[in-house]
């Protein structure tokens, strides 16, 4: 059986790229095997194996028997080296010796990367193998990040030699388009049968007893492909196609516009000199895009540029920005339309990211064309990735007249990847490999049920995956999943939990459900009932004088039970004699700051309302807030830990980071900071204090005293969501500002095109430490900033050349494994121009001295191995690869070892994309966390109304919809919390960049000799080193306050034990 026919088919690339090799054999087969390994066209590739088969005398499709008889014939050199990387592959005893799926017939719907991966191993398994796929090229440029075990993986498949240039250096990509035609021609070898042009539109059930599964196909397919029986089908088809019976899950969150774009790379030498961005991202670099927005007008969440074929630029951009600039015509509040073809506007596209793509190589790569995409049109588009679809099983089992078919989902349509993660193809290809097993066991006889769970057992693993959560020894990974996720349950899942999806006949169609219970964190702790929250304040308030609680409304108005509530939960907080002469309002509003101050519960109602009784609904809200925190310590006296179940201990941190901020813009506009001063000139809780529409009560937000809508509670410039501790209120005009876009005030005008300084973080304060534990007795007074040097009060530091070196290698971050190596330098440059003086030996590093890396180095060049084999990464444990780092910056160079240096920076590139996939990992959940509470927003406006309107409601339903509201209001706290830990990672990433940056300069400092140094070279020297010493402070604050968290986490664990 042929493959289909390839003489009409178009050219997937530009002619010039079409190389093909002229080999010096005379015999034919040698030089169609030479250029079927070298063809960069879908034509070329197709053409030269029907050419190689046909002087073999072979017809294409023959499964593992063809691979072999190939093999056989051309023993020759250049062919010996990609047989012994296949036959290592295939001589894997999993695949028992192509045995193992022998009576098994697949059908692979779609020749994508994951389709073909997929193929591929079912053709190692010994399966009848037929693939479809309905395009007749492959024309996609973009790039696709791939981590080290699926670098590994491609290179066992002789990726080397198909494509030359494949992850040379320290490169850890490759274009869609590149990735396909080598797994296209592994397939071919292998004996797949590919078919073009076809269109699989379903699946044609078996008329009667005897007969089997086939497909429906379009247009007109072969005789024998349309009479296929088949008792497989993986379907690789993208997210827009999921066959029938599969249910897709929504994953929404905020708006987000990604942008791509693919450049002509030229190859010159000035263009392969310019540094590729793994990724930058504002979340933690915001000097990067404030300097890109005052340049261009261009204002961006994230910008990655690769280099491949083209060269490749993907950023996500503002629709506001869009909109500006006029790429957009008109907003609109559907997506399809706002993005659709009628209102982008082509030139202002093209303009936008050629200018955004100058600005981030700083001009170097010269005049910037595009490349032309598969119509022909420069290849550059605008994508909503707001939502993404997710199936909620991976597998399913269709029967009919006793013929029984195993459906499975890989690539786009079992989970769409989110792309900054840079995720897609990694997991794709471990789905590929447990969607294999699948088909194994299934091969071997196991139940259909078992099958299924083990395989939905696997799913569950997927979309946590990382390079670091994985087996590191990814030489060892094979299509057993034990090879690759440690602490692997295959029966997490059990056969009972799966029969729904085991189908004699499938009738449900695909349904796309919006993912409304993704909310987070589930609600523990609700008040549940308004009698159950009643019981809770009158057993909390009970024995305190002049108290006595009856109601959740009237019995709050004189401010004495709140405040009493208060003390019972942090004593230290409120003084019985500082509520002497307090009057109901002052109390009232007393306890309300001392319990966000101190205990992090954000008011939802305003004292105003509290003191006059007119919004009972916002008292019980706030209510049930202390109830979901607190309600599971024991009614004793004494101080409640605040790390008790349902307490943010988040909140409260981002709560004093704000506050700490604001004093510090006070004190530099010489304004009072208030101390203790009370404001009662907060607005009321029921209306905006932006926009004065009304607030129900789950939208209220609460800033300074005022209350806003979330959706009001943007940046004036960006309008961009503000999230806690990255924002400020400008004293001139009163507007709230993202920290990127705050206006600058004149007298730091100067520093201002850095961005914003950190401001200084809180150090733990006494009611802060869990119980049982001391405060720590180093002064808190270095956490706060370095003072002017002018000053005479203060003494200039002064540290040895040493001690410059240890502080500025300081690495704060805590990590949960026992003695971690350090992290590698983040970039090339780094290696290369700061090295730093003298040896890190004495800082508890081993010593390795420069003669043993000759010697390992040599060891390395006279390895067996043939040339593609030199690019792979030498396996490091912690030790060599510190003695490496040390033996870096003690020489100043590594280009006299080119595999350990190459080794080095491909690390150093792998850490610079984990902290960009940790930053777009934060957003997506950010925003996703924010659709989720516009959703209980609406829900939560829908109840209040109906309580508000339906007075002659019977009272068990009125009850019914305070309990339902309780439950949204306990479901937004958790969001909130989540958002709130969500942030101090943001802090975490941003003090890790400007500590990075800080590094950087105080190295190139140092490293200049002392006399010839100027004066204004060593006071800017000292400069960078307060700065550095404060920012060291900084994250001393936060490694304190995650300790103390963790701590009382374990305290509490022990507790419950006990």
């Amino acid at each position: 059986m042929s493959c289909l026919s390839h003489s009409s088919l178009p050219s997937c690339c530009p002619p010039q790229e079409a190389s093909m090799a002229s080999p010096t054999s005379t015999n034919p087969a040698h030089a169609h095997f030479e250029s079927f390994l070298q063809a960069q066209l879908c034509q070329d590739v197709l053409s030269s194996f029907q050419e190689l088969c046909g002087a073999l005398g072979l017809e294409p499709g023959g499964g593992l028997p063809q691979y072999h008889k190939i093999k056989d014939q051309l023993n020759y050199w250049s062919a010996k080296s990609l047989w012994t990387k296949l036959d290592k592959r295939a001589g894997q005893p999993v695949y028992q010796q192509g045995r193992a799926c022998t009576s098994t017939k697949c059908l692979v719907v779609g020749a994508g990367p994951c389709g073909l991966r997929v193929a591929v191993e079912l053709a190692l398994l010994g399966a009848r193998v037929v693939l479809v796929e309905k395009r007749t090229k492959f024309s996609r440029h973009n790039v696709l990040h791939l981590w080290p075990f699926t670098i590994h993986d491609l290179r066992a498949l002789g990726a080397k030699k198909f494509y030359g240039r494949f992850c040379t250096g320290t490169l850890d990509h490759i274009s869609i388009r590149q990735l396909q035609l080598l797994l296209l021609k592994v397939a071919l070898l292998l004996g797949v049968e590919i078919h073009w042009g076809v269109t699989f539109t379903g699946l044609q059930p078996p008329p009667r007893k005897g007969s089997g599964w086939r497909a429906q196909l379009q247009p007109n397919p072969p005789a024998q492909l349309a009479n296929y029986e088949f008792d497989v089908l993986i379907s690789a088809a993208g997210g827009k196609f999921v066959p029938e019976g599969f249910k897709v899950r929504e994953m929404r969150g905020k708006l987000a516009i990604g942008i791509t774009a693919n450049f002509v790379n030229g190859r010159t030498v000035e263009e392969t000199q310019v540094p590729e961005i793994s990724g930058v991202a504002r979340i933690y670099n915001q000097s990067f895009f404030q300097s890109l927005l005052k340049a261009t007008g261009i204002d961006l969440e994230n910008i990655v540029y690769y280099k491949d074929d083209t060269h490749y630029f993907v950023m996500t951009a503002k629709k506001q920005c869009l909109l500006r600039l006029g790429v957009l015509r008109q907003d609109w509040p559907d997506t399809n339309r706002l993005l659709g073809s009628a209102n982008v506007v082509p030139e202002a596209l093209q303009r936008f990211t050629r200018a955004a793509a100058d600005f981030a190589t700083h001009g170097k790569l010269g005049k910037l064309e595009f490349a032309q995409d598969a119509h022909g049109q420069p290849d550059v588009s605008a994508f909503d990735f707001t939502s993404m679809m997710r199936a909620e099983s991976s597998a399913r089992v269709q029967e009919k007249h006793g013929a029984r078919l195993l459906l499975g989902l890989v690539g786009d349509c079992l989970v769409e990847p989110f792309w900054p993660l840079g995720t897609g193809v990694a997991r794709g290809f471990l789905a590929a490999f447990d969607a294999a097993w699948m088909v194994k066991r299934w091969a071997e006889g196991a139940e259909s049920l078992e099958v299924l769970a083990e395989r939905e057992s696997l799913y569950q693993l997927l979309s946590q995956t990382s390079p670091e959560n994985m087996h590191r020894n990814v030489a060892q990974y094979g299509l057993d999943p034990a090879t690759r996720y440690p602490n692997l349950n295959l029966r997490a899942v059990t056969p009972n939990q799966v029969r729904d999806l085991y189908d004699v006949l499938a009738k449900e169609p695909v349904q796309r459900n919006n993912d409304k219970t993704d909310t987070g964190m589930p609600a523990t702790g609700s008040a549940g009932t308004q009698e159950e929250l009643l019981r809770w304040c009158q057993e909390q308030t009970a024995g305190y004088p002049g108290v006595h609680v009856s109601d959740l409304s009237s019995s709050w108005a004189d401010g004495l039970a709140l405040c009493a509530l208060v003390y019972r939960l942090q004593p230290g907080l409120l003084e019985p004699s500082e509520l002497q002469g307090l009057g109901a309002l002052e109390a009232t509003a007393w306890a309300l700051k001392v319990a966000e101050n101190e205990l992090g519960i954000t008011p939802v109602v305003s004292a105003q309302a509290v003191v006059a009784g007119s919004d009972p609904l916002g008292l019980i809200a706030y209510l049930s807030h202390f109830h979901s925190a607190f309600k599971s310590m024991a009614h004793s006296p004494g101080p409640v830990s605040q790390a008790s179940p349902g307490t943010s201990s988040a909140v409260l941190f981002l709560s004093k980071l704000q506050r700490t901020l604001q004093r510090s813009r006070a004190k530099e506009n010489a304004e009072d900071a208030g101390g203790k001063k009370l404001r009662l000139e907060a607005g009321a809780g029921d209306l905006c204090a932006l926009c004065g529409e009304h607030l129900y009560v789950l939208e209220r937000l609460c800033v300074n005293g005022h209350f806003f809508h979330r959706s009001c509670f943007r940046c004036h410039t960006c309008e961009a969501t503000l999230w806690p501790g990255g924002y400020e209120q400008h004293p001139g005009d009163g507007h709230f500002y993202c920290l990127q876009h705050l206006p600058q005030t004149d007298h730091k005008a100067e520093g201002s095109d850095r961005g914003p300084e950190s401001p200084e973080l809180p150090t733990p304060s006494e009611n802060s430490m869990p119980p049982g534990l001391s405060t720590p007795t180093a002064s808190q007074e270095g956490a706060g900033p370095v003072p002017d040097p002018s000053q005479p009060t203060r003494r200039q530091i002064r540290l040895s050349s040493p001690e410059r070196q240890r502080l500025s290698s300081l690495n704060l971050t805590p990590d949960p494994e026992m003695e971690p190596p350090p992290k590698p330098p983040r970039s090339c440059s780094a290696l290369a121009r700061h090295a730093l003086e003298s040896s890190f030996v004495g800082w508890g590093l081993p010593v390795q001295s420069p003669q043993a890396l000759v010697a390992m180095e040599k060891e390395e060049k006279e390895s067996p191995f043939s040339s593609e084999e030199e690019e792979e990464d030498v396996p490091l444990d912690s030790d060599v690869e510190q003695a490496l780092q040390t033996f870096a910056k003690t020489s100043g160079t590594m280009n006299n070892y080119p595999t350990w240096r190459r080794t080095l920076l491909r690390r150093a590139k792998e850490e610079e994309m984990k902290r960009f996939c940790k930053a777009q990992t934060i957003q997506r959940r950010l925003n996703e966390i924010e659709a989720a509470l516009r959703e209980l927003e609406a829900e939560g406006v829908k109840l209040e109304l109906a309580l508000r309107r339906q007075s002659s409601s019977p009272e068990q339903q009125k009850k019914l919809w305070v309990g339902q509201l309780l439950q949204l209001v306990d479901k937004k706290n958790s969001l909130v919390a989540e958002e709130a830990e969500l942030m101090i990672t943001v802090q975490e990433l941003n003090l890790e960049e400007k500590q990075w940056q800080l590094d950087q300069e105080l190295r190139g400092y140092m490293n200049r000799e002392e006399n010839l140094k100027t004066a204004a070279d060593r006071q800017a020297e000292d400069q960078v080193l307060r700065k550095l010493v404060d920012l060291v402070n900084q994250r001393d604050a936060l490694i304190r306050f995650q300790e103390e968290r963790r701590l009382s986490e374990l305290a509490l664990g022990t507790g419950a034990q006990g």
